[in-house]
């Protein structure tokens, strides 16, 4: 049995520092890995030392207070760092997400979260056909709506088929379900939504951002996820412990890595602390 657990131990850490060596290679620039990619470079000893080089900038700058801290303590203190932020007009998420989710092979599509799709960006809208702003942190729990705060953050606003948008709603994620058309392998049932397996790191990060950056301090609800489905227009998202597991087995892309540095350096000047550092979920819940 602790033969096992160790193996387990070594697996996940193998997995966040090749997440982490990727940060290094993660740039603003349009040769990003694909959204559907799947396969990373193998873990080095010169890997190792790069991820920590890179790791190391983020951590005596924008991440100095956080570093060394652990359960509430790590979440209060990574809540101030990353509430410092320029927030978005909705109608400004339109053209926000068509830089922060484009196509690395196609400067004039985005990637779809769900179905990983690329479309052009000029397809915008509501009807059938077009990708509209998702957000994956559904509205309704905690009733932010479109306003600008929670309801603006492209942190959690993310393009999607209007159709697969539709099917998801405003439910909570977990496993199971039936197959939904046109969803790149997602699953959905009646009271939850599993994405695909390339995203399914990404959701959970997004989530648990969202967890930490809106703490109820600043006139929003308290966002927290829970363990829970058919959480409706409570201010939670379930279920954690999905969610975590979808956190470790899906580990941070290049993809992901390039749309948090976008972020950070063309629009809201924030980032999202579990995309540089995965292996803190499990350490604040």
């Amino acid at each position: 049995m602790l033969a096992i657990r160790m193996r387990t131990r070594r697996r996940k850490a193998v997995a966040f520092a090749t997440a982490a060596a990727l940060t290094a290679l993660a740039v603003p620039a349009l040769t990003a890995t694909p959204a559907t990619a799947t396969t990373e470079p193998p873990v080095t000893a010169a890997a190792t030392a790069t991820a920590t080089a890179a790791n190391s900038a983020y951590d005596s700058t924008y991440y100095k207070n956080a570093i060394g801290k652990t359960g509430t303590a790590l979440k209060s203190s990574l809540h101030t760092i990353i509430s410092s932020q320029t927030k978005l007009s909705y109608s400004a998420v339109w053209d926000a997400l068509k830089a922060t989710d484009q196509d690395p092979n196609n400067s004039n599509n985005v990637i779809l979260l769900y179905s990983g799709v690329s479309r052009a960006k000029s397809l915008n809208g509501g009807n059938t056909g077009n990708w509209n702003r998702e957000h994956v942190w559904a509205k309704s729990h905690g009733d932010f709506g479109t306003s600008t705060g929670p309801g603006t953050d492209i942190h959690h606003l993310r393009p999607t088929d209007v159709q697969v948008n539709s099917v998801r709603g405003n439910k909570d994620f977990d496993n199971g379900g039936s197959a939904v058309a046109n969803g790149g392998g997602s699953l959905t049932d009646s009271d939850s939504f599993e994405p695909r397996n390339a995203v399914k790191g990404d959701v959970a990060r997004m989530i648990l951002y969202m967890a930490v950056r809106y703490e109820g301090g600043d006139g929003w609800a308290d966002l927290e996820p829970n363990n829970n489905v058919n959480n409706g227009s409570a201010p939670y998202m379930g279920r954690l412990a999905v969610l975590k597991a979808w956190n470790e087995q899906d580990p941070p892309d290049a993809f992901e890595q390039r749309r948090n540095q976008v972020i950070h350096d063309s629009y809201q000047r924030n980032r999202n602390p579990f995309i540089d550092h995965p292996e803190w979920v499990e350490s604040i819940w």
